[in-house]
């Protein structure tokens, strides 16, 4: 048996050989960079080779051509994630082109109706839970039989730190933000013992294509910033670097966690009100 603590460490986060799965691959605004398109240009960085789905696939496009213009290896994959013969057909389609399945990013998600469990469209509600949870299942029923042909596998599914703290202004979005995080774990206590590692990423309020367009101004792009420690904004770049970290073979001893990527969001506030200094008693005085 190799000791591993001994022998000479590989580079970091080489992906050569892998094959990766990226949900949501594309971006709604043309040259511009979510969390989906980033990931895949990470992983493609490294090395992956990368499956582009999306169910634009001309958005997807532009990202493969971005893989492209760096050496990068990828090609587009048409799927509706939250039709299931889709899912197998574009899981099927990917080990057609590439091989074989290492790593699944399941990214794709909306913010849903607002409202709540009084006044919430329920067309919404089931249309977009199945968007935003049921999606994810669909693509793990099909891609974790491939993992297991190769021993091993990385599953990250992106969740938000919604689903840790709750809150406005809509009941679907933290609701089902929270249940990606309960089936991360489930799905990493039940796929362990064969090697397969299921983590999550919780990113904080990033400044994406999806975010811009909807009806964001300088205003509330300034508040949302306010609201983490670090007074700083993030994008897609640092949630594609933390789920680049989470499907790589360094976090090989890593499985069932949920990464917030928030600027410490959800560790705690800045400046809250406070009461004076409470000093010590004079010694006898015990009002």
């Amino acid at each position: 048996m190799v000791d591993e603590q001994t022998s000479k460490p590989p580079l970091a986060f080489q992906l050569h050989g892998d094959v990766a799965i990226v949900t949501g691959a594309g971006s709604r605004i043309l040259g511009e960079i979510g969390n989906g398109r980033a990931t895949a240009i990470l992983l493609a960085r490294q090395g992956a080779k990368v499956a582009l789905l999306d169910v634009h696939p001309e958005w997807a496009k532009e990202t493969q051509r971005m893989i492209s213009a760096e050496g990068g290896i990828s090609e587009v994959v048409e799927c509706d994630v939250t039709n299931e013969e889709s899912c197998k057909a574009a899981v099927a389609r990917t080990v057609t082109l590439f091989g074989a399945v290492h790593i699944l990013v399941n990214i794709v998600g909306v913010g849903g109706p607002h409202g709540t469990v009084v006044d919430v469209d329920l067309k919404a509600w089931d249309r977009d839970f199945r968007t935003n949870v049921t999606s994810m299942v669909l693509m793990s029923r099909y891609v974790i039989p491939e993992m297991r042909k190769v021993g091993r596998g990385s599953i990250v599914n992106m969740s938000s730190v919604s689903g840790l703290k709750g809150g406005n202004p809509g009941v679907l979005y933290p609701t089902s933000k929270g249940a990606i995080i309960q089936l991360t774990r489930a799905m990493a206590a039940h796929h362990g013992p064969e090697l397969i590692r299921v983590n999550c990423v919780a990113p904080g309020m990033v400044f994406t294509p999806m975010v811009r367009g909807r009806g964001m101004t300088e205003e509330l792009r300034q508040a949302r910033i306010n609201q983490n420690l670090m007074k700083v904004e993030g994008n897609a770049w640092d949630v594609g670097y933390a789920i680049l970290y989470l499907a790589s073979r360094e976090a090989r001893w890593i499985t069932g966690v949920v990464l917030p990527v928030d600027a410490g969001t959800t560790a705690g506030t800045a400046n809250r009100p406070a009461l004076e200094e409470d000093k010590p008693l004079k010694e006898g005085n015990l009002s």
